[in-house]
């Protein structure tokens, strides 16, 4: 089965490109990195604080990309979804690095925020991402796993190194962050 490129303006033949890559390829790569380029770097804005965090991580990502295209089989996956999972994961190790500094606590319990859809829905994608982007990093990182990719708070906990209830409490501080943001008076220059 042929796969076609995600994004990009021209249609290539991603077999191509793919082999191109694994053959080391420079223009191949090139050609790959234009073609993903959008939607990963969508994906790692929504991981970090600000630009040049998201081009590391996006930039690190595809050098993984890269370095383990041999590993890539189309049969199994399709290379918009196995270039999504090695950018995710290399969001993830950014998290951890940041990690380290912030202090977290643990929550047994889910407490329900509530903020209803219609809020989101009026806003822009952009405002939007400003919004989770001012949350601390590990609680943006739980908010992103679970409300995004839609991973469980056990599979959080193991990726992140912490207790499922300590990713309870991020996305709790999240949605509790989120919603004290969305009352936030905006101010408006004329």
């Amino acid at each position: 089965m042929k796969s076609k490129p995600y994004l990009g303006n021209e249609l290539e033949n991603i077999d191509i490109i793919v082999a191109g890559c694994k053959n080391g390829d420079r223009k191949a790569q090139e050609r790959l990195y234009k073609n993903y380029y959008r939607a990963m770097m969508t994906l790692c804005l929504r991981y970090t604080k600000n630009d040049a965090d998201a081009v590391e991580v996006l930039n690190n990502g595809f050098l993984k990309v890269f370095k383990n295209i041999q590993r890539y089989d189309s049969g199994q996956a399709s290379l918009y979804t196995w270039i999504r999972t090695v950018v995710i994961n290399s969001c993830i190790d950014f998290i951890k690095q940041k990690q380290k500094l912030e202090q977290t606590k643990e929550l047994n319990e889910d407490i329900q925020i509530h903020v209803y859809p219609e809020v989101f829905s009026k806003m822009k994608a952009d405002e939007l991402l400003q919004l989770v982007r001012k949350l601390p990093s590990a609680t943006q990182a739980v908010f992103n796993l679970y409300s995004f990719e839609g991973y469980t708070h056990k599979e959080i906990g193991q990726i992140l190194n912490i207790s499922e209830g300590t990713s309870k409490w991020h996305l709790s501080e999240a949605r509790k962050n989120l919603q004290e943001l969305i009352k936030e008076p905006k101010i408006k220059i004329s």
